[in-house]
């Protein structure tokens, strides 16, 4: 979809799955994301997972970060997405710890702001974070 130094930004697909499940089920990075850890089994998780990916919203698009080589190593997202005040939110989580500090996620931030400003009549963009997270 569109690449940025060392990733490429592609639009979510069942195949993510099995990595998404593994981020969101791993309690540190749920503390990072500030969401709760996920406690549902694989199954489940891929009935809603699918579900999701077919009902699309508009105010929200959903991509998988992955390298030059197509290695899945995180998620990044638009949302929030409001034309009457020009403005988007986004979010981003490297996955895979050996990514970390490496420059992927300033490259998948980058290609998302691009696709923001192109893709959207957004003017203005909120990035929200806690405290403690240093590398947001």
């Amino acid at each position: 979809m569109t690449k940025e130094g060392k990733v490429i930004l592609n639009y979510k697909s069942m195949t993510d799955a099995p990595n998404d499940y593994s981020w969101q089920t791993d309690a540190e990075l749920a503390y990072l994301m500030a969401t709760n850890t996920l406690t549902i089994g694989f199954t489940d998780y891929l009935s809603e997972y699918s579900s999701q990916l077919h009902h699309r919203i508009p105010q929200k698009s959903q991509f998988a970060i992955k390298t030059i080589d197509g290695r899945h190593i995180g998620n990044c997202a638009c949302y929030g997405i409001n034309s009457e005040k020009s403005e988007a939110e986004i979010g981003i989580i490297i996955g895979k710890r050996h990514y970390w500090d490496q420059g992927y996620g300033t490259n998948a931030v980058i290609s998302l702001v691009k696709y923001v400003f192109n893709h959207t009549n957004s003017i203005r963009i909120h990035l929200k974070t806690l405290e403690f997270n240093k590398r947001a």
